[in-house]
């Protein structure tokens, strides 16, 4: 193949390919030869200013190709399949075509100093040219140009490797290539301002070095540029949190990303301190403080939506700990016919919150859902005519229909400090972000008998363990019965992808077996993802809540006293209709939404 990448995808050629995969038909075809000229000098025009820029300086040899060309129609694929003519789809069928391996390159599973030691910056960028992997004595590359023969010769000769080439789009390496370099241009950057040998053993081993700087500033470039890095990743790979980790030699990078942590980096320990130090800047944190745990927020911007991430610091055995919890409105905010609900228990659901006044809980362990089943209950619930507000420890996202007031134990602002003064607020529905302890429930209740709608979460395994364990606080049971209004419980189990979903058949007794009930006899059609680019060969894709909703009835009411057996509670509320999280998981299981494997994992306690 030609040097020059332009000639790399002659146009004819690319949609005589698209063609025969059924992606486009002649008239398009036709349409894009003629639209060609007129539309790569727009392209290129937009480009002007921005063209070829990278994180570090340097230029990128970006031309504008008829892969481009075609994406910016945003044709409707032609094979039927949902989604449009994207750049991914363009090259997946080209290299089917030209019998090369296509790759869409997971961040997360890509080793930071073999990316950017293998071959020079300046030459990857050039060429686009992404080492990925080396192995048996093979050094694995991505390219949009995998055929530019003369390029892979020279890589080959400098590194004395022999070379495996696979394809990938050229945004996605344009985008890593910016990514790595940058970031370990950053870091190095950073670490070289420690010259000299230095110690660091942490919190529990203290090293006393005279005359050295024990940190880099936090507002230098380089830190504040790998900080911002870290964030912009963690956005771009939908985590919700992000862990740096000290450890004796380096500084571990974990994401957890649909409920699973990952580690991201291994960075040198000596930039530790000057991470955190920015952390703790851009969050208003006492930067001197390193033997307190500590509590901050930051508000930033991810593709025009205000994010907003929770710090927390705490000291570990070589040195401070941060976690950053990214609270995004779009996963908090939702419609509540989107969360999981059956519409039996939407409806009783929204049964509960509609009342005028009574307490509503929401249970489930940390990580469960609970924060966005309530916001996106108050933000159903929240009207011009309605005073909303909420007390929470911290408050997790910020929204200004709601007032929203935060725990402050060193000033005394508790839960159940705050709930008599909120009372003199003359407000409508209340918000407590958790019943800890009697005086928080006391409160609650008070506040339900003078004609509020309370909401308020509970860490229980399920809804009729909610009632002992209010018992349990030391609530009255006559209080209990005169305020509560129902229970819901909840898990979040993940999803099949739908891109790479397929059916097969099980025997119901072989899952009885393993403990899934499905309520159906002989041969069962399940489904479960076979591992694509998408979902990242994990079958799964984004999650959803599992459900059980309990009504408080009369009948519950009258057995329930001091000594109330959660067994007897759990088997009148069964008698009523409640589905329980295991029926709920299992409901999701025949309709092809999760695995078997994901009902056992997260409903084992619930059998």
């Amino acid at each position: 193949m030609p040097k020059d990448p332009n000639n790399s995808f002659a146009t004819r050629d690319v949609c005589k390919v698209l063609i025969k995969n059924g992606l486009i038909a002649q008239d398009e075809a036709k349409e894009i030869i003629k639209k060609e000229d007129r539309t790569r000098a727009k392209l290129e025009k937009g480009r002007v200013g921005r063209k070829g820029s990278s994180a570090s300086g340097n230029r990128i040899t970006n031309p504008v190709t008829i892969v481009d060309i075609i994406v910016s129609f945003k044709l409707p694929r032609g094979d039927g399949k949902p989604g449009w003519l994207d750049e991914e789809v363009i090259f997946q069928t080209l290299a089917k075509d030209w019998g090369i391996p296509y790759k869409k390159i997971d961040p997360l599973q890509l080793d930071l100093n073999l990316v950017t030691t293998t071959i020079p910056r300046n030459f990857a960028m050039n060429h686009l040219i992404l080492p990925i992997d080396i192995a048996d004595g093979c050094l694995t590359v991505a390219s949009p140009y995998p055929l530019n023969l003369e390029v892979m010769d020279d890589i080959a000769r400098v590194s004395n490797l022999k070379l495996k080439t696979v394809l990938c789009s050229k945004s996605d390496i344009i985008k890593l290539i910016n990514e790595f370099f940058g970031f370990k241009r950053s870091i190095a950057a950073a670490e070289d301002m420690f010259a000299g040998p230095s110690v660091d053993l942490g919190n529990l081993e203290q090293y006393v070095k005279l005359k050295s700087s024990d940190e880099l500033p936090s507002t230098d470039q380089h830190i504040v540029n790998a900080v911002n890095h870290i964030l912009i990743y963690a956005f771009d790979q939908k985590a919700s949190d992000i862990h740096i980790e000290p450890k004796r030699d380096v500084v571990q990078i974990r994401m957890r990303i649909d409920g699973v942590l990952h580690t991201v980096y291994q960075l040198p320990k000596k930039v530790h301190n000057a991470i955190v130090s920015r952390i703790k800047t851009l969050s208003r944190l006492n930067m001197a403080e390193k033997r307190r745990p500590q509590d901050g927020r930051i508000k930033t911007d991810k593709g025009g939506v205000e994010v907003e991430i929770r710090i927390s610091t705490v000291p570990v055995a070589f040195g401070e700990k941060v976690v950053m919890r990214i609270m995004d409105p779009e996963v908090l905010f939702q419609d509540l016919d989107g969360l999981g609900f059956t519409p039996t228990d939407l409806e009783r659901y929204n049964r509960f919150v509609g009342m005028p006044h009574g307490i509503v809980l929401v249970c489930g362990p940390t990580g469960s859902g609970k924060s966005t089943t309530l916001y996106s209950t108050l933000r159903k619930l929240s009207t011009s005519e309605k005073n909303v507000v909420t007390v929470e420890d911290p408050i997790e996202m910020i929204h200004e229909d709601f007032n929203q007031i935060a725990v402050q134990s060193a000033i005394d602002v508790t839960f159940a400090n705050i709930l008599r003064n909120i009372l003199r607020q003359d407000p409508d529905i209340i918000m407590i972000g958790e019943m800890r302890d009697l005086e928080t429930a006391r409160n609650a209740v008070q506040a339900a008998l003078t004609g509020h709608l309370v909401l308020s979460t509970l860490h229980t395994n399920d809804a009729p363990t909610s009632l002992t364990r209010l018992l349990d606080l030391g609530v009255p049971p006559y209080l209990i019965q005169a305020t509560l209004v129902g229970i819901l419980g909840q898990r979040l189990v993940r999803k099949i992808c739908n891109y790479c979903k397929e059916s097969f058949e099980m025997d119901a007794s072989e899952l009885a077996r393993m403990g899934v009930e499905a309520g159906k006899k002989g041969i069962i059609r399940l489904y479960r993802g076979k591992g694509c680019i998408r979902c990242r060969n994990t079958g799964y894709r984004g999650r959803i809540g599992i459900f059980e909703v309990l009504p408080y009835s009369e009948s519950l009411k009258k057995i329930t006293t001091s000594k109330t057996n959660v067994e007897k509670l759990r088997a009148q509320a069964r008698e009523e209709g409640m589905a329980t999280l295991r029926e709920s998981a299992v409901n999701k299981l025949i309709e092809g939404i999760t695995t078997y494997q994901e009902v056992l994992r997260v409903t084992w306690e619930n059998l």
